[in-house]
């Protein structure tokens, strides 16, 4: 794991920067940037790029578990869920020099860093070829979510406000080709492993090899979206991609309450004196439980050893659905509307019910990846410092994901199945790793060789009965806590069919995409904003009809 002392100097104000919503964003209002920008340091000009990207990831990681329920997604209708202020401070982060609006939490964007950057580097004396090879990766990667989030991306226009002050959008798929572009440029500028100069990179420690592997990765990432097979296959027969957990690519956290707190968000939202404040998906706890598996004492900690309505008689106060007679949609399709057992005490796919006293009953995040507490059974409380102290990652492009990712594109069911149970072996082996962040744990309860053993050899029986359900489910499994790719494979896919519904019965179209940021629309007369969620993306024509 790579250490988080090195990222603590670098002042990331993660308590503004890491919440698990989107009220919070990173405020850079101490800019390298507020100097002219052939004054500015360019290692903190490098250093703003990395944390208006990591900000990014996480929003967009969110968004994404609620849809495909990894996490849980309050409100029962999904346009009046996700108006057009979802994407403001992500428009912001990729692009903009303040002045996007109130709450963006943006002084100045990676775009406008990166031109700093290049004018930076075109003095004769300075080469800052590492900080722009970094910055393009991760700007390439930027562009690529911001097609698959709202269907189209500024480029041609971006960027220069003098000439065009209302920037154009471009198509998806032009934009994609841009950011293969902007990918080819990077690893240009990185191949000479080009001294660092002092910049602080918080995710690969100026790792240039790293940095290429992951550049191969995000290109596999288009390929894998667009279905461009031949691709796809040149970048895995090169063999320089994230392939071994040594080179997966996440954003570790720190134990510091204050100034700053560089605490995993989760884990400053769960490890409260009052007690945890998330609600836990029904859907992924329910799914993993029933398959005993071994990541579940890990992802989640339960603070009560039974749930009312399951094993525990219902109870109006602490969980009112528990008395409630589910709707007829979920009874026809069978599935659990409130209570999952053991104490899996979270709330289904639209749950809409206020708040009860339930933050010392429900099930809180765990060690991984929050850097909470390991279930040992012990169904004591969350609070402050507990487990991990909140020093967990932020987990990106894992290799457990690109195992899944190759699964997907193989040719035959038998290697997809390979790629299945590999990405599982993977991740189990990751997360069992962060047991020993919770110092007072019993690690007896750890799952054995023997138990990780079995749940992969009835996982793969599971998968020959039902191969879309079982890869889609344990592949989303996979994802938790990184799930930005989850929407899209539910997009192309249409699986798995095992979801919860929501509580309502007609929520409205399924989101085939986001809405405009508004700030946007509001600041450039060229734009007009949606009306609705079902704009298509350019690489899933027809949308996504067996969505819900």
């Amino acid at each position: 794991m790579k250490s988080f002392i090195k990222y603590i100097t670098i002042v990331f104000i993660t308590g503004a920067l890491l919440n698990s919503c989107e009220t919070t964003d990173l405020d850079l209002r101490v800019s390298p940037n507020d100097l002219a920008a052939d004054q500015a340091d360019p290692n903190l000009l490098l250093t703003a790029i990395q944390l208006a990207y990591a900000t990014n990831m996480q929003v967009m990681s969110d968004l994404s578990a609620e849809l495909v329920r990894i996490d849980y997604m309050f409100g029962r209708d999904y346009f009046n869920n996700y108006p057009g202020s979802t994407l403001n401070g992500v428009w912001s982060r990729t692009y903009s020099s303040g002045g996007n609006g109130a709450g963006d939490g943006v002084q100045v964007g990676m775009l406008t860093n990166i031109q700093n950057l290049e004018a930076l580097n075109e003095d004769p004396d300075t080469d800052l070829s590492f900080h722009l090879g970094v910055a393009k990766t991760l700007y390439a990667h930027q562009l690529m979510l911001l097609v698959d989030f709202i269907g189209e991306a500024a480029f041609s226009q971006a960027g220069n406000p003098a000439e065009f002050p209302a920037p154009e959008l471009d198509s998806g798929e032009s934009v994609y080709n841009e950011a293969f572009n902007l990918l080819d440029e990077a690893e240009a500028l990185l191949a000479g492993d080009p001294n660092p100069v002092g910049a602080v990179d918080i995710f690969y420690d100026e790792d240039t090899t790293k940095w290429v592997k992951l550049i191969n990765t995000i290109r596999l990432k288009g390929y894998y979206t667009t279905n461009n097979q031949a691709a796809f296959n040149q970048v895995i027969a090169g063999g320089n991609y994230i392939e071994t957990a040594e080179d997966d690519f996440y954003l570790q956290y720190g134990t510091s309450e204050l100034q700053p707190d560089n605490r995993h968000p989760d884990f400053a939202a769960d490890y409260t004196p009052s007690g945890a404040n998330i609600y836990q998906s029904n859907w992924i706890m329910e799914t993993m439980l029933n398959n005993n598996d071994p990541r579940i004492r890990y992802y989640f900690y339960r603070q009560s050893e039974t749930t009312p309505g399951a094993d525990a008689p219902p109870d109006e106060e602490t969980l009112a659905c528990s008395l409630a007679q589910p709707p007829q949609h979920y009874v026809d399709g069978g599935f659990t509307y409130c209570s999952v057992p053991n104490g899996y005490w979270g709330r289904s796919h639209g749950n809409d019910e206020g708040t009860p006293p339930d933050n010392f009953t429900r099930a809180a995040v765990g060690v991984y990846p929050a850097g909470g507490r390991f279930d040992d059974d012990s169904f004591g409380n969350v609070g402050l410092g507990l487990g991990g102290a909140g020093a967990g990652v932020e987990p990106i492009i894992m290799s457990s994901y690109v195992d899944f990712w190759q699964g997907y594109m193989a040719g035959d069911g038998a290697a997809r199945k390979a790629f299945m149970l590999s990405g599982l072996t993977k991740s189990i082996e990751t997360v069992q790793t962060f047991g020993g962040l919770d110092p007072n744990a019993d690690l007896d309860l750890e799952p054995s060789e023997a138990d990780v053993t079995a749940y992969l050899d009835a996982i793969g029986a599971a998968y020959d009965a039902d191969p879309e359900n079982v890869y889609a489910e344990q592949y989303f499994i996979t994802m938790y806590g990184g799930s930005t790719e989850a929407w899209n494979y539910y997009r192309l896919t249409g699986a798995p069919n095992t979801l919860l519904p929501n509580w309502e019965a007609n929520p409205g179209p399924f989101p085939s995409s986001f809405l405009l940021p508004q700030n946007e629309v509001i600041t450039n007369p060229g734009l007009e904003q949606r009306t609705s969620l079902t704009t298509e993306v350019f690489w899933n024509p027809g949308g996504c009809p067996t969505c819900y």
